[in-house]
């Protein structure tokens, strides 16, 4: 349940401009207008699941947007039943919407698939174990062109010019005589792209940990700590200790962010959800509202 200064779920990804958000749970819109970002930019909306503190926040947010100038569609995506429950909040609210509103529903949630696809990455979705259809996701870039060495490209006798953008951007270019310089001869190795993973409402499974291998930042509910283990199973949530074990056993996660607590922690408490995580996965922090991650490129 929300609690002051503790609210549900919801992370907004924001990638070369694009905005993108994983859930949508109660009073989203409020902390968005709190941001100094043009968050009536988001142009994609993914769904974990269907159960209230994952998608309370979607009728606000939608009747939000009509009040800005917006002309692009919105895309949400998701589970069964998430086009019943954005119609159904339509017609019963009499939403004012002056966009064009996209439903996606992932057709067989069981299996793992590319739901999304934008220029130099994708999104992946995988199932989860909840009490009800639920799913992770992961956006993971392309690979990105080496370095460009310039000493190296007048070395290869290639002029200033576009010819240099053209090997940068992976093409082979033929020179003044007909000889061919390909990007390899110019540039380093191709240089990995970002991955981000998100994991809510799951109990802990064995086929998780490798959907979300090599994250640059994996975020992963922790929703009791392990004296409560047998709630947790109970309930198909994590433990933090099993939030932990994920991010260690994926390997290549660099770090991860926990979120989704029960309420009968109190914020001083939830040291002991950290500590938990820690002892597994080192690299474990406490998210919290309105939190700023960045996620650098490698190298």
């Amino acid at each position: 349940m929300p609690l002051p200064g503790r609210h549900l779920t919801s992370v907004l990804l924001r990638r070369e401009g694009d905005l993108f958000l994983f859930d949508c749970g109660e009073a989203t819109q409020v902390s968005l207008k709190k941001l100094n970002l043009k968050w009536k930019k988001i142009s994609t909306i993914f769904i974990s699941h269907t159960h209230a503190d994952h998608v309370t926040g979607l009728p606000g947010l939608l009747m939000l947007s009509s009040q800005v100038e917006r002309e692009e569609p919105l895309t949400i995506i998701g589970p069964p039943r998430i086009a019943e429950y954005v119609e159904v909040n339509r017609r019963v609210l009499e939403m004012y919407i002056n966009y064009e509103i996209r439903v996606q529903e992932i057709e067989n949630p069981l299996e793992d698939q590319i739901v999304f696809e934008g220029e130099g990455f994708r999104v992946r979705s995988f199932p989860l174990r909840h009490s009800r259809v639920c799913v992770g996701y992961t956006l993971e870039e392309e690979s990105r062109p080496g370095v460009f060495f310039p000493e190296k490209a007048k070395e290869a006798g290639v002029p200033v010019g576009p010819l240099w953008s053209r090997l940068q951007r992976g093409e082979t270019v033929t020179l003044e005589g007909g000889r061919q310089v390909e990007p390899a001869e110019v540039m380093g190795d191709a240089r990995r792209g970002r991955k981000f993973s998100f994991i809510t409402d799951t109990s802990y499974h064995e086929s998780i940990p490798p959907f979300v291998s090599g994250s640059d930042l994996l975020i992963c509910e922790a929703m009791f700590d392990s004296t409560l283990a047998d709630s947790a199973r109970e309930k198909r949530h994590l433990t933090a200790e099993q939030a932990g074990r994920i991010a260690r056993e994926a390997g290549g996660v660099k770090k991860m962010g926990l979120i989704h607590f029960s309420p009968r922690y109190a914020n001083k408490e939830l040291s002991l959800i950290r500590d938990e995580a820690v002892r597994e996965f080192p690299e474990s922090f406490l998210c919290r509202d309105q939190m700023d991650i960045p996620i650098p490129f490698d190298e």
